[in-house]
């Protein structure tokens, strides 16, 4: 059985998101949340944020779907954790002589599915 949790369109580029949910794959979900809490990094927030989530929708589906009854929720493991590119805002700064420099403010979209 799978469950999984979407933080969508998160104000942090996907490559230093990355750098985070690496830590975290494989691990069981118990384990990941107290490694996150420990790394000082603002998308490890994000991202422990996500795992509770993660955590919190296999509880819910364990409570009212049948297929899930059997399902462990101090067993889980988190069988992915992807961070995607999100669209990226586009802005202007002025250089000189008249001309302009680009901004890329970018996003990303942060994936974890936990299994038993």
């Amino acid at each position: 059985m799978q469950v999984q949790a979407i933080t969508k369109n998160v104000r942090m580029s996907a490559q230093k998101m990355r750098e985070v949910v690496r830590q975290i794959q494989g691990l069981p979900a118990a384990q990941a949340h107290a490694i996150l809490q420990a790394v000082p990094r603002k998308g490890a927030r994000v991202v422990a944020k996500t795992l509770k989530s993660a955590i919190a929708n296999a509880e819910d589906l364990k409570e009212h779907k049948q297929d899930y009854k059997e399902m462990r929720t101090d067993r889980l493991f988190i069988k992915e954790a992807v961070a995607q590119t999100a669209s990226t805002l586009r802005r202007f700064t002025p250089k000189a002589r008249g001309s302009a420099g680009p901004i890329l403010k970018r996003s990303c979209h942060i994936k974890i599915v936990l299994s038993d």
